[in-house]
């Protein structure tokens, strides 16, 4: 599973993204949970705490798995599926296709705007809505040059030339 989170609000996944996240959830909270909790009941038996590692790698594991597990409550609580309107204006939930200013139409790129927990179950690149080209092409219409400005510090001039609502 992916770090990172949209770090405000509700955020975009597809709806096999969300699915695929409940089910991860549902495992870290079934089986895998309940075979740590195993394994450190069995390393509880063995006596002495202090020098038991196999005890202190579970317990470890178990920290890890139970972040996992509110992370994934967190994506899930504030995630929506809705599909966007085929309008041609940026948004979330859609895939944009752009080119840098001058270069053709065959060097042109395509991203799904949306949270990156989406990227393990899509078949495209994800970026976010906080992201500097996601953020300054959000609102843009087909057609429409945005300029930006990259990490690097540079700005840069982008041309819309398509935004269609993500299908699985």
């Amino acid at each position: 599973m992916s770090q990172s989170t949209e770090q405000s609000g509700t955020i975009w996944l597809t709806a096999g993204a969300h699915e695929k996240l409940k089910a991860e959830l549902e495992h870290l909270k079934g089986p895998v949970r309940d075979e740590i909790v195993t394994r450190i009941s069995e390393a509880r038996d063995e006596g002495d705490l202090k020098e038991n590692g196999g005890y202190h790698a579970a317990r470890e594991e178990q920290g890890k798995n139970e972040g996992n597990i509110r992370q994934l409550e967190a994506v899930l609580l504030n995630a929506v599926s809705d599909q966007p309107a085929d309008d041609g204006v940026v948004s979330v939930g859609k895939v944009v296709t752009y080119k840098f200013e001058g270069d053709s139409d065959d060097e042109a790129e395509t991203f799904l705007l949306g949270a990156r927990e989406n990227e393990d179950y899509v078949d495209v690149d994800v970026y976010s809505p906080q992201a500097p080209l996601g953020e300054a092409l959000l609102g843009a219409k087909k057609g429409d040059t945005v300029a930006f400005e990259a990490p690097t510090g540079k700005t840069l001039q982008v041309v819309v030339l398509d935004a269609r609502p993500y299908t699985d």
